[in-house]
């Protein structure tokens, strides 16, 4: 679990990123999933949009993808969702 540092910590670093995956009208199915999880072992903070048409409440889109890529909520803010996880081996995110 993140504390309220390591949160704005993170969303400082978020700030920058360009969006990487978009959950649209099927929401979060197997291939958004696989998308996310791939661009968390790459990049360890990745940035998501949940568009319009989505399904899912961007809260839900959020915790739902967190629980299936195993990774933590740094931010909700509007339609962009901000996750993170450390790798496993090689951590380039330093947590305060």
């Amino acid at each position: 679990m993140l504390t309220g540092k390591q949160r704005r910590h993170l969303r400082g670093l978020g700030h920058k990123l360009q969006v990487i995956v978009q959950v649209g009208k099927g929401g979060v199915d197997e291939g958004v999933v696989t998308a996310i999880d791939q661009a968390l072992a790459d990049h360890e903070l990745v940035k998501i949009k949940v568009g319009e048409n989505a399904e899912l409440d961007r809260h839900q889109a959020a915790e739902e993808l967190a629980k299936q890529t195993k990774s933590q909520v740094a931010q909700v803010l509007g339609n962009t969702v901000l996750l993170y996880r450390a790798h496993p081996d090689e951590p380039t995110i330093e947590l305060p």
